[in-house]
């Protein structure tokens, strides 16, 4: 227990072992570690982190990044002496802090991660991680799959993460996307899942002890001790529960797995003329299945001879047969399996994952959006039936684990097949919070998700509020998408529906694709509404009917749309303040409100808004400076303003040194927040708003509720040490919030492009 003035004196001549182990003395002494580690990141990484201002603990933050630049080798510890202890082993002390972890390219993260000497490192993640991220995966091989499932395993179905993304994977491998996406949701087949936690996984095997043991227990509550044991073929009278016969137990469910492979696994064209000659009055039916059903399982059993066995006869034929799976081929299972597994998820029909109720209410639908929820996905382009093996291998037999409550997949192209799959392990995916799909050229497969999605309303514990759709092309209206998910879905919170350009081809629909333009919408407890528009005309008159039955919205954002008439933006504001009284946040992007200056300042005068966004919208392209100073007037007499954005309206010098009057002694403003990044600001311009800034303080006596100023994307590269000089005096008065942006090469960039 050094004295505080000796500790504060020792702690920058620390290692990052011993200074971790420093920490707790140095806060009972009332010392801080931040600027230490902050130096320590300015030393080692060399770089600015992203948005650093928002960095609340540099400690976490340095011990993160380390973990991942050695996981992913392009660290040398060797490289400063901080580093270089023998005492340290990097991954293991830095793991506990590690909350999200990126794997990339050839998933070499995975394979070091599941090695045999980083057991105690896949321990620790498995408590701290919160987030996994995939980012340019590359195609792999069977080993790293492996490596990849055992690190799956651990850290979704035994761990803490939450939350799975996917990004930037232009030609992804569909066995390893499926894979990954299977195994967030919680899904592994049984077979595959026993090989695994009978050689690999304790957590599993504990469990499977455990829970033969209370079968066990339970057994003999019931007085089956005169029943028949089933073991090796040979028939023996029970005797009292024994340490031994659990493991005979465990013998009965490995024979039931076995069971459930050879169900599963496709088979030879001779295999099925062997199956059509041995069953004359049962077909084998291959294409459609209710999960567990009895006579599914009846059918295979007439078409395998050797599973019209008794179960005891079936467990040595089999094992005779090598069709089990073998001992000898070690710890993992067949290479085959990942692809049988895969594959069957894929072309699984959706009328098997349904609860009897709604299985049999969808059974004669004929498109989603006319059936009840839990209609399986029927018919569309991009989302058709297959027949052959569709229904062999049931959701419902494979082992279901812990899921993640959030997925993200970004610039990641969606197949036919894999649609299929993503829809079927959406359409009980319970736990899912947050689903988010951006850039996966989804097109006429739009319908397949949203029928997946439409089958997990029909769960009363399902759990999804957040849903983030956006893509180069829509499909569809934005509008008729809103109003399709939130008929499936009134008990969404966030709902983004962002396209980029309209769809060529959009009025030659493939036949069967519903229209939700009419889709009837409940009440619901939607909080905020985001909609980019692909240059679409805005119609109020289809949007109004969302606004009224979204009577909690609190946010709503409106992009790149078109305003068709003069009076649409007036309805719009008249419907808002109708339907939706408790709105907070408004924001308009990229849309033309040159000729709308009236409603801008109806809406800067809203007495219920806290925060308004006129982003990109040229604002003061066709207006007099009248108009400033109207704004200036409305906002100094607004008390519940609390943020005022105006990135890209072309404010210029004279415009922001204006607007330094909102914070004048006769202003009853609120404002917090403002933003004027990309309005073609230069340092004198900046230098002069700040000095009136600070006499309107002064004026004040010190008393401003200002704080946040945003600069981004300005032209203060002109004249250095101007604009270090304003932002100097700015820092004093608020937090400002830069970049070094290179102007001129942005508009070399803008020239080159027009």
């Amino acid at each position: 227990a050094l004295p505080g003035h000796l500790l504060r004196g020792l702690l920058p001549l620390l290692t990052v072992f011993r200074l971790e182990r420093a920490e707790g003395a140095a806060r009972r002494a009332g010392l801080s570690t931040q600027p230490i580690w902050r130096k320590l990141w300015d030393d080692v990484m060399k770089t600015r982190p992203p948005n650093s201002e928002n960095i609340t603990c540099w400690r976490k933050k340095f011990l993160e990044t380390f973990f991942s630049n050695v996981l992913h080798g392009v660290l040398d510890v060797s490289s400063d002496w901080r580093l270089n202890d023998r005492h340290f082993s990097p991954l293991l002390h830095s793991s506990p802090h590690v909350s999200q972890l990126t794997l990339c390219n050839m998933l070499q993260g995975a394979v070091e991660l599941t090695a045999e000497h980083n057991q105690k490192v896949l321990e620790n993640l498995a408590v701290s991680l919160r987030i996994l991220k995939f980012q340019h995966l590359l195609s792999s091989d069977q080993s790293i799959r492996r490596s990849l499932v055992l690190l799956l395993h651990r850290l979704i179905h035994h761990g803490s993460v939450s939350q799975v993304s996917m990004y930037s994977w232009p030609v992804p491998d569909t066995v390893l996307l499926i894979l990954i996406l299977s195994m967030s949701a919680g899904f592994w087949r049984s077979g595959n899942a026993l090989m695994y936690q009978s050689s690999l996984c304790g957590l599993c095997r504990e469990k499977d002890k455990a829970q033969s043991q209370e079968s066990g227990r339970e057994r003999g509550e019931r007085g089956h001790c005169d029943g028949k044991e089933w073991s090796d073929g040979e028939n023996q009278k029970e005797s009292p529960r024994a340490p031994e016969e659990a493991d005979a137990e465990v013998s009965r469910y490995r024979a039931d797995v076995c069971l459930n492979s050879i169900l599963s696994r496709p088979r030879s064209p001779l295999q099925n003329q062997a199956c059509e000659e041995a069953s004359s009055k049962v077909p084998c039916d291959h294409t459609s299945i209710q999960g567990g059903s009895s006579r599914y399982i009846s059918d295979q059993l007439s078409c395998h001879p050797a599973l019209r066995k008794t179960r005891r006869r079936l467990k040595s034929a089999v094992g005779k047969k090598r069709r089990c799976l073998r001992r000898s081929r070690g710890p993992y299972a067949d290479p085959d399996d990942l692809y049988d597994f895969v594959f069957t998820v894929a072309r699984e029909d959706n009328s098997g994952l349904l609860d009897k109720n709604s299985a049999t209410e969808g059974e004669n639908a004929e498109n989603w959006t006319s059936s009840s929820p839990g209609s399986p996905c029927t018919g569309h382009a991009g989302c058709k039936k297959r027949g052959g093996s569709a229904g062999i291998f049931s959701l419902k037999a494979a082992h279901r684990f812990r899921s993640v409550s959030t997925l993200e997949l970004f610039s990641i192209p969606l197949t036919g097949e894999t649609c299929r799959t993503l829809s079927n392990l959406l359409s009980s995916w319970v736990s899912l919070e947050n689903l988010v799909l951006s850039y996966n050229g989804l097109g006429a497969n739009i319908f397949c998700i949203l029928s997946g999605l439409r089958a997990l309303s029909r769960h009363s514990d399902c759990h999804l509020r957040v849903v983030r759709v956006s893509d180069v092309f829509s499909h569809m209206p934005c509008m008729e998408l809103v109003r399709c998910i939130l008929s499936a879905f009134p008990r969404l919170h966030t709902l983004s529906v962002s396209f980029d350009l309209k769809n060529q081809l959009e009025g030659n629909r493939p036949e069967g694709n519903p229209s939700c333009s009419e889709a009837e919408i409940p009440e619901s407890c939607l909080e905020q509404l985001e909609i980019r528009f692909p240059r679409e005309p805005l119609h109020t008159a289809f949007l109004v009917p969302v606004l009224k039955a979204s009577k909690s919205l609190q946010h709503l954002s409106l992009d790149s749309a078109t305003l068709p008439c003069s009076q649409e933006l007036g309805l719009l504001l008249e419907a808002l303040k109708e339907c939706n009284p408790d709105l907070k946040k408004l924001s308009f992007h990229d849309m033309n409100l040159a000729e709308h200056q009236q409603e801008v300042l109806l809406l800067l005068q809203d007495p219920v808004l806290q925060e308004i966004t006129f982003s990109f919208c040229r604002l003061f392209e066709s207006s007099t400076a009248g108009f400033l100073s109207e704004i200036i007037n409305t906002v100094k007499r607004n008390s519940s303003l609390k943020s005022l954005k105006l990135p890209g309206n072309r404010l210029g010098n004279h415009r922001l040194v204006a607007l330094a009057d909102i914070f004048s002694e006769d202003s009853s403003s609120s404002l917090c927040q403002l933003d004027v990044s990309s309005n073609c600001i230069k340092p004198d311009g900046l230098l002069e708003f700040t000095k009136k800034l600070e006499g309107h303080i002064q004026q004040r006596g010190g008393r401003i509720q200002f704080t946040h100023l945003r600069l981004f994307q300005n032209w203060l590269d002109q004249d250095a040490e101007t604009a270090q000089e304003a932002l100097r005096r700015l820092k004093a008065v608020c937090s400002v919030v830069n970049d070094s942006w290179d102007s001129s090469q942005a508009f070399a960039d803008y020239i080159s492009v027009m």
